[in-house]
């Protein structure tokens, strides 16, 4: 017990190390339990993030700030409606000719399946094939069931993002607008001896914006990369693949894997073991060697200088926290874990400071 709590005196004895847990505490809390509540608020501010680095790169440039926040906001609307208005549209077309060649590609396969024992008698059996086919059934029952369940609160998940769409959207202007306003009321509650806190946080924006930055274009480069082969080989669905596998750099090592399997099978069911499917593999193959080799590298360097093992972990906790929006901010989340830990201070450092500045004798006070 004595060891414990000299462990605590010297590590939280700092009153900037409390202020640094008290405000990450603070932070971590409203995420966890009011996250869904305030979803559209986090959407506008890490859009608006996201935008004013464009908005400080035209400032540079001497346009003024407000002129520069409408034309980003502008361009951003245009994205928007080009999404809302072609992407969408052709994702829910494809996804629903999928949906619908699902039954004849779970037939195809099982054909296949049944015809594996009289191949190899000596691998597999006709009992273990049955197993397979009922366990696969079991799925398809289960998954026509959740896009039943889809279907029926489409509506209401059309009305939130009908909400969304206008909600968002001016979040993201006043955000970018009346930035300045904003953080000096934000720091208006914050204490004033928080120098600590100040240093893991400029270390953390320099990083993210920075991966940020390299990660938005990776996803665009491996997304048209892999849609212009894709369709080059006239391969179905090549709109929705290729934007799964731009999204997929989001998840390093896991992503790239999972979605070779929606590929491989999309491919084998639309030629076979041909020429076709061998071609398309490899064209996939290249580009993620191309993407893990040269690309990420150059466009992001060492802005996240995270060991594997921990970018593995950190998918791992916080999926497991937040879901899929921890999967999609686990990099950024380590990148603060890190900066805590960089900034945190070591005990030869605690004392240091406590023989430069001993503790007073109450009764010498």
């Amino acid at each position: 017990m004595h060891l414990i709590a000299e462990w605590f005196k010297r590590h939280f004895g700092n009153q900037q190390v409390v202020i640094l847990v008290g405000l990450l505490l603070f932070f971590f809390g409203v995420v966890y339990f009011f996250g869904q509540m305030l979803l559209p608020f986090f959407a506008g501010l890490v859009i608006a993030y996201l935008l004013d680095g464009m908005v400080k790169m035209m400032t540079k440039y001497g346009i003024p700030r407000l002129l520069a926040v409408i034309l980003v906001f502008f361009g951003f609307m245009l994205i928007m409606f080009f999404s809302f208005f072609w992407l969408v549209p052709m994702l829910i077309k494809q996804v629903t000719q999928l949906v619908q060649q699902l039954p004849s590609m779970i037939s195809e396969a099982q054909m296949h399946l049944l015809q594996l024992p009289e191949r190899y008698p000596h691998l597999v059996s006709q009992e273990q094939i049955q197993e397979v086919i009922s366990a696969l059934r079991t799925e398809v029952a289960q998954l026509g069931q959740q896009i039943l369940s889809i279907s029926v609160a489409s509506v209401v998940g059309l009305i939130t993002i009908l909400v969304y769409l206008i909600i968002v959207p001016l979040l993201v202007f006043f955000f970018l607008k009346d930035k300045e306003m904003l953080l000096a009321w934000f720091t208006r509650f914050l204490p004033r001896e928080r120098s600590l806190a100040v240093q893991v946080w400029e270390d953390v924006n320099r990083q993210i914006s920075n991966y940020i930055r390299g990660k938005t274009w990776e996803i665009i480069i491996v997304w048209i990369t892999t849609f212009v082969v894709f369709s080059f080989f006239g391969l179905q669905y090549s709109v929705l693949l290729s934007l799964a596998v731009g999204l997929s750099v989001l998840i390093p090592y896991i992503g790239a894997a999972v979605v070779t399997v929606p590929i491989a099978l999309v491919a084998y069911f639309q030629w076979g073991f041909g020429s076709e499917f061998v071609w398309i593999l490899v064209a996939y193959a290249i580009i993620q060697a191309i993407d893990g080799n040269v690309l990420a590298p150059l466009l992001l360097g060492e802005v996240v200088n995270i060991h594997p093992v921990g970018i593995v972990a950190a998918i791992f906790v916080f999926g497991g926290l937040w879901g899929f929006w921890g999967v999609f901010f686990a990099i950024p989340l380590a990148t603060l874990v890190q900066a805590v830990i960089r900034a945190w201070p070591r005990a030869e450092d605690v004392q240091k400071q406590q023989a430069i500045d001993p503790p007073q004798d109450p009764g010498q006070v």
